[in-house]
């Protein structure tokens, strides 16, 4: 009977397939009081000053006073210069009743300061580094970014900067003895704090203390200590970032609506068109403009609010910009960021073009680092695979209807009663032989591992958990009980470096039972999810290890449990292999560890559409390889859907179908022999340039580059590209414009400068608006004239069977009758190209009719029989007499070619190991 109470209990806290998502379990900002007081800031009305005559230069920073006139509470302001002239930011209080959470583990540990120099004005001082200037106003408080001379960025230049400090609670009698005896025990407190309380009187409101929503009430016993402040752009009104959202990818005006909010959370059927909370929260915008491209990250993982503004100046931006003789152009992009607790921490990337944005944003952050070559082509998952023989059926399903994949993924239902590092002895009795069978023909198999542990006596986890105190505690010192998938669940506290260690342990194929090194994991509802907690998910006055409240810490809980899982991957294999880890959650510093997909989608063509700017959200903001479910995840799509999700899909950075358990089944053969061969042809598609995403992960390790790219981020002088989120280029080589409209028989696309190839039936276009007809097996995709594209036209039923294939370049010719293009090879799987420089990385070069390639490493110990079967050159004017080849192998050959547009030489026979040379005549 209790265990029947307890199955009920569970299910009435499921989520259930519904039309759209339940709005009243998720706050609005005028239901969360810090953002209600936030927000009901004036423009003008903030009292804060700096006091430049106090300020302190050393070598690692500048340091500043800072007072609130309207209290007299004291404040520091740090201005620190880190490498390739970022700005980094920082407030706190000079004397907090307690420690202030500053945000760990999202930024690299290692970063680079630089040297800078402060000058002295009149009115304010500037601190240079290189090009950059940050000047520093006192009253009102004031900082001004420069870049070469413009003003780029301005912080508190609308002057709303408000800093709740840390107080007493005004009833010091209310039982509040924990924060008492904080405040009595800390020798830095001021004495003159009750004083202070009274001028702060006037501020007073219930929810500053205690705050109830949806029958869950928040005990809040640090009183208030939220943040916020303006940061504004002037001479641009076009943002981008703050993922995860579903609005336009170009960020809209919220003043007169709801602020985009970021707060990890588990909202399944989410709504398209609005700034609502979803599973990521990476707090970096990026304002673009013709001239100049600029960031701000403001690293903060307590829940924030942001509120955009888009137009022109206001009447405080205008008076600035008077008396400081300012450009009085009125196009200004605005931001104001409101975060429940921590610091302020801000840092500027002054650009001044896209791709520097994110080379800085990745110094600090880390990128994304190269994924085993596999994990780059298309996954197949579901919930569930139902036992050992339906994982045999649909692996040779796919050899049945020759559609290439590379892993398959199996969901909660593998596991022994929801509990984690285990199997069901039933449906999957010899995991270790069904692995074995996916391995032998070059394929992976993923499980699911969330950070909920079933509170079941014996769960060897929830013992050791227990015994060895690794779990998130109640505001009273207890462990938290909450409920997920398993039931009663209690949630692993990944702050704690035991916790982490221990994590990863579970991961040797000892402990594992059951794994071996060609299983990999997926770690979902990582929020954390909590079915019956508030805004289902972990409640902030939650304490984690270091006595710091989940408010404090709850945007980064899903990247410490991939951060350790990652640990965990990399024990396993001592350090050989790469990790494979997908996750649900995201922050800062999540593409260091793991791909992310943007979780409970739907099978309409809305999502579908969705798709794009959410990704591309993502990838500008470092999350680089990312994915959104085929089909949709809840609801079942249609043949059309289904097939115009895969066409989009396979020109995304990560590939899955994946559906939930209610749906009908939708391996890619169950909709008719049609558009069977219609998705087959879309795979193969996405096989056969493997070598060019492949390339282009590399170069995002190493410089930040995102393989999914706005068109701005190519063009950013051509302002046509600024809102376009219906198109995007993969690379710099590759534009897509997917068929994301029911019934379409055409498309229209706009092409930036140059000239461009259709690349699958090879017609050129130029710069402009375009339309064209698109049938079942139409993709739009475009190859910019000037590139050469790395292919692979030898499909086989996994990527890893291809390793010694030749390659097929693709040579696209400009205007000049010229074009560049790279490919990067390796083992495809471990660390041996960071270790040993054991990589191929090869420059090729089309210019004045001959085609060159040269290896950068030349000396690099990588070996490799791929070699160049084919070069297909769109473009050529004329039809060459002859052909001549040369390399150190071959020596001097003579090649044929045929055709006209394109010109395809055939069997050149080259090693890509080596530097060979074609000469046109």
């Amino acid at each position: 009977m209790e265990q029947f109470c307890c199955l009920f209990a569970l299910f009435i806290l499921l989520p259930i397939i519904s039309d759209t998502v339940d709005h009243s379990k998720f706050k609005r900002c005028d239901q969360s009081g810090f953002c209600k007081r936030q927000r009901a800031v004036e423009e003008g009305s903030s009292q804060y000053e700096i006091n430049t005559d106090a300020g302190v230069v050393t070598e690692s920073m500048v340091q500043f006073p800072v007072l609130n006139r309207k209290n007299g509470h004291p404040f520091i302001l740090q201005i620190i210069t880190l490498e390739d002239g970022t700005f980094r930011i920082k407030m706190n209080e000079a004397k907090p009743l307690h420690p202030r959470y500053e945000v760990e583990y999202a930024l690299l540990p290692d970063i680079h300061y630089s040297r800078f120099e402060v000058k002295k004005a009149s009115d304010h001082w500037a601190i240079h580094a290189g090009v950059n200037e940050l000047k520093v106003f006192p009253n009102p408080f004031r900082l001004e970014a420069y870049a070469n001379g413009e003003k780029v960025t301005v912080i508190n230049g609308r002057n709303t900067l408000k800093f709740e400090h840390l107080r007493l609670k005004p009833d010091a009698n209310d039982g509040h003895e924990a924060v008492k005896e904080d405040h009595e025990n800390h020798e830095n407190v001021k004495e003159n704090d009750e004083e202070e309380e009274v001028k702060e009187k006037e501020e007073s409101e219930p929810s500053m203390w205690e705050e109830s929503f949806s029958g869950n009430t928040d005990s809040k016993p640090r009183g208030p200590e939220s943040i916020g402040v303006d940061i504004d752009f002037p001479h641009t009104e076009h943002l981008y970032g703050i993922p995860e959202h579903t609005d336009k990818f170009m960020l809209k005006d919220t003043r007169s609506g709801e602020p985009h909010r970021l707060y990890n959370l588990d909202v399944f059927e989410y709504d398209l068109d609005n700034g609502m909370a979803l599973y990521g929260a990476i707090p970096f915008v990026i304002a673009h403009s013709v001239k100049r491209t600029v960031g701000v990250l403001w690293l903060n993982a307590a829940e924030t609010w942001v509120d955009i503004g888009v137009g022109s100046a206001g009447l405080v931006d205008s008076l600035v910009n008077l008396v400081g003789g300012g450009n009085k152009e009125d196009k200004m992009g605005k931001t104001r960021w409101m975060s429940e607790s921590g610091i302020i921490d801000i840092i500027l990337f002054m650009g001044p073009r896209p791709a520097d944005v994110l080379r800085q944003f990745g110094k600090l952050s880390g990128t994304t680092p190269l994924p085993q070559s596999w994990a780059i082509a298309y996954h197949q998952c579901r919930w569930n695979y139902n036992d050992q023989n339906d994982v045999r059926n649909v692996d040779l399903g796919f050899d049945e209807h020759d559609i290439p994949y590379d892993s398959l993924w199996l969901d909660i239902e593998h596991t022994d009663g929801k509990k984690y590092f285990t199997w069901d002895s039933h449906k999957f009795p010899h995991s270790i032989e069904m692995i074995g069978n996916l391995t032998a023909k070059g394929r992976k198999m993923i499980t699911i591992i969330d950070p909920h542990i079933k509170r079941e006596s014996g769960y060897f986890l929830h013992e050791d958990a227990l015994r060895e105190d690794l779990y998130v505690k109640d505001k009273h010192g207890k462990v938290y009980e909450g409920w997920c998938w398993p039931g009663s669940s209690s949630y692993l506290d990944f702050f704690d470096p035991k916790t982490r260690n221990y994590w990863a342990s579970r991961f040797a194929l000892d402990k594992y039972e059951g794994s071996t090194l060609d299983l990999y994991t997926w770690n979902d509802m990582n929020e954390p999810s909590v079915f019956n907690g508030p805004e289902v998910t972990m409640p902030k006055d939650m304490v984690h290890f270091g006595g710091w409240e989940h408010r404090d810490v709850h945007n980064l809980y899903g990247l410490m449990q991939v951060m350790s899982t990652f640990q965990g991957h990399l024990l396993r294999s001592d350090k050989r292999l790469r990790p494979f880890i997908l996750s649900r959650a995201n922050f800062v510093g999540m593409q260091r560890y793991g791909a992310v997909w943007t979780g409970d989608n739907m099978a309409n063509w809305g999502h579908l559409k969705a798709s794009i700017p959410m990704c591309l959200g993502l990838s500008i903001a470092g999350i680089t390889h990312c994915g959104a479910d085929i089909g949709g995840f809840f609801h079942d799509p249609d043949a059309e859907l289904i097939l115009r999700w895969y066409q989009a899909a396979l020109f995304q950075p990560f590939v899955r179908n994946h559906a939930h358990i209610e749906t009908k089944r939708r391996e890619p053969w169950v909709f008719g022999d049609k558009y069977t061969a219609l998705i087959r042809s879309a795979v193969r598609r996405r096989y056969a340039l493997l070598p060019y995403w492949y390339t282009l992960f590399y170069q995002n390790e190493k410089t930040g580059a995102p393989p999914m790219r706005p068109l701005w981020y190519d063009f950013p002088e051509d302002t046509t590209t600024f809102p376009i989120q219906d198109q995007h280029l993969v690379g710099s080589a590759l534009l897509v414009h997917p068929v994301t409209d029911q019934g379409a028989s055409s498309v229209s696309f706009y092409l930036p400068e140059g000239i461009w190839y259709d690349f699958y039936n090879y017609k050129t276009y130029v710069n402009g608006h375009h339309t064209i007809p698109v049938d079942d097996d139409t993709i739009p995709v475009f190859q910019r004239g000037g590139s050469i594209i790395p292919t692979k036209q030898r499909i086989r039923r996994a990527s890893s069977l291809m390793r010694k294939d030749p390659y097929t370049l693709f040579v696209a010719l400009d205007q000049k009758g010229e074009a560049n293009g790279s490919l990067y090879i390796d083992d495809g799987e471990s660390y041996e190209y960071r270790k040993e420089g054991k990589f191929l990385e090869i420059i090729f070069q089309c210019k004045g009719n001959v085609i060159k390639a040269k290896v950068v490493n030349v000396n690099s110990p990588f070996q490799t029989v791929e070699w160049i079967e084919r070069v297909v050159i769109l473009g050529l004017t004329y039809k060459p007499s002859s052909i001549e080849g040369s390399s150190k192998s071959l020596g001097s050959v003579k090649l044929e070619g045929e055709g006209e547009h394109p010109f395809v030489i055939r069997k050149p026979g080259f090693l890509v190991s080596e530097d060979w040379e074609i000469k046109l005549h």
